[in-house]
């Protein structure tokens, strides 16, 4: 197994395991939040999936993008089923393009994100993609607990 292969099973996991805890969330509390600030679970998810088609647009770019017409805006909130069905061409153009690159532009590939305060080389990138959906997922599993829900085995 290459660092390439390692980088896709990492974020296969990562989504194996969000949808787990997305798939928890009881219907009658996907618009729960912990306060007027936060965002509600379903709109947590929604950012998960959003972000990274973004960040996939950012890694074709080799940096940020000037203007982003996000596919997922004034889209209705109706369930997590809804939003995994609706992302998952975007997920899965977003694996075949971790597939498609060498190891070795793993860390010759620069992805300039200087206007929010970095650039980082792509294998970097890719695994803050992956480090951003698990935080995610973190906060969904403490708002399950916040909610009184049922959480899942996400450790197995």
């Amino acid at each position: 197994m290459n660092a390439v292969d390692i980088i896709l099973v990492n974020a296969k996991e990562i989504r194996r395991r969000s949808k787990k805890v997305w798939t928890a969330i009881p219907e009658d509390k996907l618009h729960w939040k912990p306060d007027r600030e936060a965002m509600s679970a379903l709109e947590m998810v929604r950012h998960v999936l959003e972000s990274e088609h973004y960040y996939h647009l950012a890694i074709v770019n080799r940096g940020s993008l000037i203007e982003f017409h996000s596919p997922f805006e004034n889209r209705p909130f109706r369930s997590v089923q809804d939003e995994l069905a609706f992302a998952d061409s975007y997920h899965q153009e977003f694996l075949n393009m971790i597939g498609a690159f060498s190891e070795e532009e793993l860390s010759t590939i620069q992805i300039d994100r200087s206007d929010v305060g970095y650039v980082r080389s792509l294998g970097d990138m890719l695994m803050r993609i992956g480090y951003h959906e698990s935080v995610h997922t973190g906060q969904l599993l403490q708002y399950l607990r916040s909610m009184d829900a049922d959480r899942p085995w996400v450790w197995d």
